[in-house]
C-alpha cells in the first residue's frame, strides 16, 4: 500500500501499536484501522463473519473524502484495504476498498444514491505498473495547485483553489475550490487544460469540507468533528443558538472554518423538546401585589424566572414549571393569588453531597481561639477553690467557696497549692492564681476567726498574763 499524502508505500500491520496514523491525525485511538485513510470514511463491517454476506457492489475510497460504489462483476476475491483499478470516464482510477457485503446496500441509502444512477465496474486489482503511474500523477498535484492559483488571480476570479486530485491514470484532474459568490470559470478551464494537457473538472466545496480536509484542534480541546467522524454536513442556523440561550457572539459561535459550529446542532432537539413543556413567554402572572412578566428560563431544570418589569430584573421570583402552570390556571378562572412568595422558591437540597469536602485536609487549619472572660475577684477565688477541691482535704474546703459554678473558659492555672501544715489555717480567696492581678484591699473577704475558749485568768498570776499577751499576738497576726 501507499500513503495518499506522503506518497510512500506502506504495509498494513495487524499489530495495533504499529498501525499508521491517519492523514488528519485525529483518530480516537491515534491511528486508523487498516490505514484506510480519513477517519470519517472508515466503516466497521460487523457482518464480516456472518455467512452468506456477499454483495456484488463494493465501496471504494479516494482522496478528499470522495467515495464511489462499483460493481464487482468479475467476482474478484477482494478484501478491505485492497487497491483496485476501477472504471472512470475517461480511463481508469485507483482507489482502496473500504466496505464489502450487505452493509454496502445500507451505505448507499445513507448517501442518498439514486436508484437510476449508473454504477461503474471494478476492473482488477491494482498492478505495480498501475501504482507507479498513480504515484507519478500524485507527485504533480502540489505544483499544479500552486500554478492554478496564480492563473486564477491573473484572471481576476474571486475563488480559492484548495486542492487538486489527479485521476489514477493521470489523464484527468479535479480542482477543488472555495468561493463565496458565483464564479464564471469557463476561461479558467480552457487555460488549465492548455497548460497541464489534462481534462479539467471543477468541484466547489464549502469551508467545512476544507477544514475537515486540513484538520486541527477545536476550542473544546478535541480534534475537529469534521476531520474525525462527520462525513455529511447539515446547515447550522442561529435559531439553534437561541433555543439553547447561547450568546450570539460571532467569535464564540464560529469555528475554525469561520462558519457556525456544527456542534450547535447536537443538542438543539433536546432543548426544543424541553421548551415545549414550559409556559409560553408571552404569558404573564397576575397577583394581588403586582403583575409578573417572563424574564428568563432554564429549560433543562424546568425553572422560569419572572420579574415585575418587562425588560429588567426587578423583584424576580423563580418558579418551577408546575408552580407556574398552577398560577396560570388560577388566573384563567379569575383568581389572583396574594403574591408569588420567595418561600415557594426554595430549592430542595440535593441528596448527593461532595464526599471530598467532608474530610477536608484543611479542616484543622483554623483553630478556635479561647476567649478569657473577665470576672470579679470573688468569682475567681470561688473558681480556684472549686478547681482545687480534689487536691485539698475534705475538711479544709469551706462551704462558701464551692457554691459558684466554674467558668467554661478557665484562665490558666498556676502552680498547685501547697497543703496546709498543722497549726495553719486556710481562708477562702487567700491564694491567687499566677496570672491574676492583685485585688484591692477593700474587696478582700474578711478572714474567718476560729473559736477559742476563753481561759480563766487569776490576778497576780504572771503566767496568765503571758498567755493573754500571746493570744493577742496571734489575733494580730491573723488580721
Amino acid at each position: 500500500m501507499m500513503d495518499e499524502n506522503k506518497n510512500i508505500p506502506l504495509t498494513v500491520s495487524e499489530d495495533a501499536d504499529s498501525c499508521v496514523r491517519c492523514s488528519a491525525g485525529a483518530c480516537s485511538g491515534g491511528c486508523c484501522d487498516d490505514d484506510i485513510g480519513r477517519c470519517n470514511l472508515t466503516s466497521t463491517n460487523w457482518l464480516e463473519d456472518v455467512p452468506d454476506n456477499d454483495y456484488e457492489i463494493v465501496e471504494v475510497l479516494f482522496k478528499n473524502t470522495r467515495r464511489g460504489f462499483y460493481r464487482n462483476s468479475t467476482h474478484l476475491p477482494l478484501k478491505r484495504g485492497d487497491w483496485v483499478a476501477v472504471e472512470a470516464n475517461p480511463g481508469h482510477d485507483i482507489g482502496r476498498v473500504g466496505l464489502m457485503g450487505r452493509l454496502v446496500k445500507n451505505q448507499m441509502k445513507r448517501v442518498n444514491l439514486r436508484k437510476d444512477a449508473e454504477i461503474l465496474r471494478v476492473f482488477r486489482k491494482a498492478k505495480p505498473a498501475d501504482m507507479e503511474r498513480y504515484e507519478q500523477a500524485k507527485a504533480r498535484e502540489e505544483d499544479t495547485m500552486i500554478r492554478s492559483r496564480k492563473i486564477a488571480v491573473d484572471l481576476g476570479l474571486k475563488m480559492k483553489i484548495g486542492d487538486v486530485e489527479y485521476q489514477g491514470d493521470g489523464n484527468k484532474a479535479i480542482f477543488y475550490y472555495i468561493a463565496d459568490e458565483r464564479v464564471d470559470f469557463r476561461q479558467l478551464i480552457k487555460v488549465l487544460a492548455e497548460v497541464f494537457r489534462i481534462r479539467v473538472e471543477m468541484k466547489q466545496i464549502g469551508a467545512r469540507q476544507e477544514a475537515g480536509r486540513i484538520g486541527g484542534i477545536g476550542p473544546c480541546g478535541r480534534p475537529l468533528c469534521c476531520a474525525t467522524w462527520m462525513s455529511s454536513f447539515v446547515s447550522v442556523a442561529t435559531s439553534a443558538a437561541r433555543f439553547q440561550d447561547i450568546s450570539l457572539n460571532p467569535q464564540n459561535l464560529a469555528g475554525q472554518c469561520a462558519k457556525l459550529k456544527c456542534c450547535i446542532n447536537f443538542e438543539v432537539n433536546t432543548y426544543v423538546e424541553a421548551i415545549r413543556q414550559l409556559p409560553a413567554k408571552d404569558i404573564h402572572l397576575e397577583t394581588k401585589d403586582a403583575t409578573y412578566y417572563y424574564f428568563k428560563a432554564d429549560a433543562l431544570k424546568r425553572e422560569i424566572t419572572y420579574s415585575t418589569e418587562r425588560n429588567a430584573p426587578v423583584n424576580t421570583v423563580t418558579l418551577t414549571a408546575a408552580q407556574a402552570f398552577e398560577v396560570i390556571a388560577l388566573n384563567k378562572n379569575g383568581v389572583k393569588p396574594d403574591s408569588l412568595k420567595p418561600d415557594d422558591n426554595k430549592k430542595t437540597a440535593s441528596p448527593f453531597g461532595d464526599l471530598l469536602t467532608q474530610e477536608s485536609i484543611s479542616r484543622f487549619d483554623n483553630k478556635k481561639k479561647k476567649k478569657k472572660k473577665k470576672s470579679s475577684g470573688g468569682d475567681k477565688s470561688a473558681a480556684d477553690a472549686s478547681a482545687n477541691k480534689d487536691a485539698l482535704p475534705a475538711d479544709k474546703v469551706e462551704e462558701g467557696n464551692g457554691s459558684s459554678k466554674p467558668e467554661r473558659n478557665k484562665p490558666r492555672q498556676g502552680k498547685p497549692k501547697r497543703q496546709p501544715q498543722d497549726g495553719q489555717q486556710q481562708f477562702g480567696g487567700e491564694h491567687q492564681s499566677r496570672g491574676d492581678k492583685p485585688r484591692r484591699q477593700d474587696k478582700q473577704p474578711r478572714p474567718v476567726k476560729t473559736f477559742r475558749p476563753r481561759q480563766a485568768t487569776t490576778e497576780g498570776n504572771p503566767s496568765s498574763n503571758s498567755n493573754n499577751a500571746q493570744g493577742k499576738q496571734d489575733n494580730n497576726a491573723n488580721e
